[in-house]
């Protein structure tokens, strides 16, 4: 996702507060007579919304990551990882080995006006949204332009299922698109204890779930993909506390702008990589609780 200055117009269309508690309910309980009669019983289990567990990450291993790389979307592919960054005239994608943070390839995002969002990689192709500019892109593994596609509405991450691509408009929905034509087959919105989740950023899919970044907290949502509802909470406050450490020590501290947003999954080692704009580090990390 985009800077918070850059944001400030369009953050007040785009962001869908959760809804608050009915005021009419709230009213039609008041306008109750008050009687003499015994309180009510309390809510029973099935009347009470199930407790979102709380996941946490162990560090397993540090690597280096570009500290100019504004990370917008990240992902696992066969010993490598495809990152995409942004804003206007930095945007791109790349190929980055792991062990150093070495650029090994790396294509611009092809509109110079453009805000790079999220990508992902599915079927030999790495697909590329924008922010405001409606364009998406897909390009072959050597990241040679293949084909661009218009859409409607804000793109901010991506992910995919194996089948589907799935993006993310910084709402509470995410948005289920043909790989083939980038068009909507279905959507779902992402709700925790029944309220919306708003400003869903980067997303991964793994073991069966998607795992989105909600932009500017340091906390990653678990969703289950038929639902949409929330099945995980996942703590990463400590590596955003370590690695503004990190960055302040190099004499690189971060700003406001540079949050927690990068999760790829390696499916070998059920481990996670997880890393923020402009961060110095990535972070390898086994994700343990709330199963």
């Amino acid at each position: 996702m985009r800077s918070l200055s850059f944001l400030l117009v369009s953050l007040l269309c785009a962001c869908q507060p959760a809804p608050t508690t009915s005021t009419t309910s709230a009213r039609a309980a008041e306008a109750q007579p008050q009687t003499s009669s015994a309180p009510a019983a309390p809510a029973t289990a099935p009347d009470m919304p199930a407790l979102v567990p709380t996941l946490r990450p162990e560090v397993l291993k540090r690597f280096p990551h570009d500290p100019a790389a504004f990370t917008q979307g990240l992902q696992w592919v066969e010993g490598r990882l495809l990152e995409s960054t942004g804003q206007v005239g930095e945007s791109g994608v790349r190929w980055v080995d792991p062990s150093t943070g070495q650029i090994e390839a790396q294509a611009p995002t092809p509109s110079p006006q453009a805000f790079g969002e999220g990508a992902t990689f599915l079927n030999g192709q790495v697909y590329h949204i924008t922010w405001q500019t409606g364009e998406a892109y897909r390009f072959d593994q050597a990241l040679q332009l293949q084909e661009t596609y218009a859409y409607q509405g804000e793109g901010w991450g991506l992910t995919h299922n194996g089948q589907e691509l799935i993006m993310s408009d910084g709402s509470a929905a995410l948005f289920f698109r043909d790989p083939h034509t980038f068009k909507v087959t279905h959507q779902i919105t992402v709700t925790d204890g029944g309220q919306p989740v708003p400003q869903l950023n980067e997303l991964e899919w793994a073991d069966g779930a998607i795992w989105a970044n909600v932009w500017m907290q340091d906390r990653i949502a678990r969703i289950d993909p038929q639902t949409g509802n929330v099945t995980g909470w996942l703590d990463a406050s400590a590596l955003a506390d370590e690695a503004a450490r990190t960055a302040s020590e190099q004499g690189r501290p971060l700003t406001r702008d540079d949050v927690l947003n990068g999760i790829a999954y390696n499916a070998d080692t059920g481990t996670f990589f997880l890393t923020g704009k402009r961060w110095p580090v990535l972070f390898e990390v086994q994700v343990s609780g709330g199963e």
